[in-house]
Order: C-alpha cells, then sequence, then structure tokens
C-alpha cells in the first residue's frame, strides 16, 4: 500500500483562506502526512495548518513570529524512507544544487523545497527531489499548484495538481 503525502508550498497569506481549507480538507482527504516548504507568512495561517497535523519549515517570506517556530529544515521519517523538507534562498539558478548540498550525509531520499514557485519532479545528483510550486491562493478558488508525494517501497513518485482544476 502506497503512503500518499500532500505538499504544498509558497501558500503566502496573511489569513486562513477558503482555499487552503479545500486543499488540506478536500484535495488533501486520505493522505497520510500533509508537508508544507516555507512561506506560510503568518502565525493565523500557521496555526491553521498545525490543525490538520502539518509537518512545516520556514520560508524567507514568514513573518518573524513564524519564522522563530519552525525550523529552517528538517528530516522526516515516511515508511522506511527520509524526506528532507526545506524552502530555498536566492536565485531560481542552480537551486535544486545548493538545496541537495544544504543536507549533510547521508542525504535524504527524497527532498521536498519550495521558493521557485516552478513544479519540479525528478533527480539531481542522484537525489529525487520534489517541488509542487506555489500555493497561489487569490480569489475563490486559487491558481497554483500543490502535490501529492506517492512512497510504495523502493519507488516514489510526486504527482503535481493544478488548483485551476481542482
Amino acid at each position: 500500500m502506497a503512503m500518499k503525502i500532500g505538499v504544498l508550498s509558497d501558500t503566502h497569506l496573511r489569513s486562513p483562506h477558503p482555499v487552503l481549507d479545500f486543499i488540506l480538507e478536500e484535495l488533501f482527504a486520505g493522505t497520510d502526512m500533509i508537508l508544507h516548504a516555507g512561506d506560510i507568512v503568518t502565525r493565523s495561517v500557521l496555526e491553521r495548518l498545525e490543525e490538520r497535523g502539518v509537518i512545516a519549515v520556514s520560508g524567507n517570506m514568514d513573518d518573524y513570529e513564524v519564522a522563530g517556530l519552525l525550523p529552517n529544515m528538517r528530516v522526516i521519517p515516511a515508511d522506511g524512507k527520509r524526506i528532507g523538507l526545506i524552502h530555498g534562498w536566492g536565485s531560481k539558478d542552480g537551486l535544486k544544487k545548493r538545496i541537495v548540498e544544504r543536507f549533510p550525509a547521508p542525504k535524504p531520499d527524497v527532498i521536498v523545497f519550495g521558493h521557485s514557485h516552478v513544479p519540479f519532479w525528478g533527480r539531481v545528483d542522484g537525489i529525487s527531489m520534489f517541488n509542487p510550486g506555489a500555493a497561489h491562493i487569490r480569489g475563490a478558488r486559487g491558481t497554483g499548484t500543490v502535490g501529492i508525494l506517492e512512497i510504495a517501497g523502493d519507488e516514489m513518485e510526486g504527482k503535481v495538481i493544478s488548483l485551476d482544476q481542482g
């Protein structure tokens, strides 16, 4: 049985929003875990994520309160794998390599990251990496992307979900 992990990043919200509720309660219904790769922004949004048990890291746009409550990076065990969770920083150019280098050995089996707002599933320096893109939550439905990371034995796959269709 595959483990399903909901993944989001770059929500950039000042307060909880119905689209965030839709992501957490409907798109991620039935997931075994939810990860947020930073840029949550405010304490009230973090508290909403915590209600759903979301595991998060801080991002470069998070206010001082959120940044003080969350680590910059973490490694989470999941179904026999190690998931690295980090936001990212600086230019999009070279971002994936900088992130891989930031994690000490032994490297995680997969690294979940954000920051670039560009969805990505692939391998960098032999490490699987997944960026769900940015969950741009604007208007009634949102216009960004989130993701599902599936782990089944040695197999892992990251799938991107468009909020435009959600």
